[in-house]
């Protein structure tokens, strides 16, 4: 643009930076054509001084700022020259447009490449282009609750306090409830004490999320389709799984054989040694463990009330007797509540699981 340069030599470039700020947040303007949004004024002014005279305004913006105005360039398609000059003849008197603009996803990128750190225009590029979610935060929000918690419990309980901070409250309850409950409760107590959180200390929690989590939940690799399966069904309440089992069977009798060989149930648990199972009843609600087994068969409930004292298993057996009928779904609850919380002790290394896999088993 002709007069570019003259704006360069005689604007100072704290006066340009709060001009694209303050463009960001106001409305109207003297366009011939319908008036502009703020932060649209703003990509505009900044795709007019291009890569040569914008790299100092450009890190002169806080990240907020930044990040606005590339999702608002990303998306500006083509800005026709007059609309152009009258916005910037409107702050700049001596300078004018000479041609139309093109704002995209690669113009965009291209330019912040120039003035930022690669890893911070990344960062922006992935919120405005992701379908998650606007930034990292929203995108945390769209991630199964149960992959979050097992992710941050391996966290420190204060990195933790900060990532559920930020999160949606309805969100933030669900990754809690499912952390071991020593964690959570840390974690709440961190919460409650917890004041301003310093922008660094937010980017560098944004920044190891980005790269260690969200990178790594993307990535997919590729998985034997019945150990797939086999979660699936794992999930099922028992009478889908009966359903869809005694279906495949008709069709195709190895599959659902191997399907069978490579799920963890209810009943598996009985292959638990002692210590294993003393292990995971001390971490199970006893009003859960008396629902599920309610609708055990003999084996398994004989096998759990082994593992306890008499004056517990009495105890555990009136109020069973106390509690009446229970419903089936409720009861197909308790039982996946106890097998997931094997699979976490597992993976842990608390207790150690025996699947009805062949190639597990001991040959004499």
């Amino acid at each position: 643009m002709a007069n570019t340069p003259a704006l360069s030599n005689n604007a100072n470039t704290n006066d340009i930076a709060s001009v694209v700020a303050t463009l960001a947040s106001r409305q109207g303007g003297r366009q011939r054509t319908a008036p502009l949004s703020g932060p649209k004024r703003a990509a505009i002014m900044m795709l007019a001084l291009g890569e040569q005279y914008g790299g100092k305004v450009w890190a002169m913006l806080d990240d907020d700022e930044v990040r606005e105005l590339s999702a608002v360039m990303s998306s500006l398609g083509t800005v026709e020259a007059d609309v152009v000059e009258d916005l910037l003849l409107e702050f700049v008197s001596r300078m004018s447009a000479s041609g139309a603009l093109m704002g995209n996803f690669d113009a965009t990128e291209r330019l912040l490449q120039q003035y930022l750190p690669s890893e911070r225009v990344t960062g922006i590029m992935d919120e405005i282009r992701g379908p998650a979610g606007r930034n990292m935060w929203e995108k945390l929000s769209n991630v199964q609750e149960e992959v979050l918690a097992n992710y941050l419990k391996n966290e420190y309980p204060q990195t933790i306090a900060v990532v559920l901070s930020k999160l949606k409250p309805e969100h933030a309850a669900r990754v809690l409830a499912i952390l071991p409950e020593e964690m959570a409760l840390d974690v709440v107590g961190r919460m409650l004490r917890m004041e301003a959180v310093q922008k660094e200390v937010i980017e560098r929690v944004e920044q190891t999320l980005r790269t260690e989590f969200m990178s790594n939940l993307s990535q997919t690799r590729r998985r034997d389709a019945h150990e797939v399966m086999a979660e699936i069904f794992n999930n099922f309440d028992r009478q889908t799984e009966t359903r869809f089992l005694t279906s495949l069977e008709e069709d195709n009798r190895e599959s659902a054989e191997r399907i069978k060989a490579l799920m963890f149930t209810f009943d598996d648990l009985v292959k638990l040694d002692s210590g294993s199972a003393q292990t995971l009843m001390r971490h199970i609600d006893k009003d859960k463990l008396g629902v599920a087994l309610k609708g055990a068969n003999d084996a398994v409930r004989e096998f759990f009330l082994s593992n306890m004292s008499s004056r517990a298993g009495k105890m555990l057996l009136d109020d069973m007797a106390a509690a009446g009928p229970v419903r089936l779904r409720d009861v197909d609850e308790a039982q996946a509540l106890l097998v997931n919380l094997a699979k976490d002790l597992a993976a842990k290394g608390e207790i150690m699981l025996q699947k009805n896999r062949a190639d597990d088993e001991l040959v004499y």
